[in-house]
C-alpha cells in the first residue's frame, strides 16, 4: 500500500505558498517579495522530490513493473508510457530541468523560470496525484 500523506501534504504546501506568491503585495520591501519566492522555489523542490519517488513507488507496486530507474527522467518517460501524465512527456522533462537548476546553480533568472512554470506544475502534479491515488484533490487551506 503507497502512503500519499507526504506527497499530498507537499503538494499541498506549495499550492498554498505559490498562492500567498501570486497575490503579494507589490509594496512589500523587496525581502519580504524575495523571501516568499525562495519559499515557493524550496516547496517546488520538496513536491517535486517526493512525487518522482512516489511515482516510482508505484510504477512497481501498483503496475508491477520490475525494472524501474532510480532517477526522475526515466521515470517520468515510464509514467508517459503507462499513460499517467496529463501532459505531453516534454513539459515533464521541462520540470526536472528546472529542479535541477534550482538546486545547483541558484540565481535570479533561473528562479523566475521555476516560478513560471509552478502553476503548470502544481496543476499536473495534481493530476498525477488523483490518479495514482484514485482520491480527488481537496485545495488545501
Amino acid at each position: 500500500m503507497i502512503d500519499y500523506d507526504k506527497f499530498q501534504k507537499s503538494l499541498g504546501l506549495l499550492e498554498s505558498q505559490f498562492s500567498n506568491w501570486q497575490t503579494l503585495d507589490n509594496e512589500l520591501p523587496s525581502w519580504m517579495q524575495e523571501a516568499v519566492s525562495e519559499s515557493v522555489i524550496q516547496r517546488f523542490e520538496t513536491c517535486y522530490d517526493c512525487m518522482w519517488k512516489v511515482l516510482k513507488r508505484y510504477l512497481k507496486e501498483q503496475l508491477g513493473l520490475p525494472d524501474v530507474p532510480n532517477s526522475p527522467k526515466p521515470i517520468f518517460r515510464i509514467a508517459n508510457e503507462n499513460h499517467l501524465l496529463s501532459n505531453d512527456i516534454s513539459q515533464w522533462l521541462i520540470y526536472a530541468d528546472a529542479r535541477i537548476d534550482t538546486s545547483h546553480d541558484y540565481d535570479g533568472e533561473k528562479a523566475q523560470k521555476a516560478l513560471a512554470l509552478m502553476g503548470d506544475f502544481i496543476c499536473d502534479t495534481i493530476a498525477l496525484y488523483q490518479v495514482m491515488s484514485e482520491q480527488s484533490w481537496q485545495k488545501q487551506s
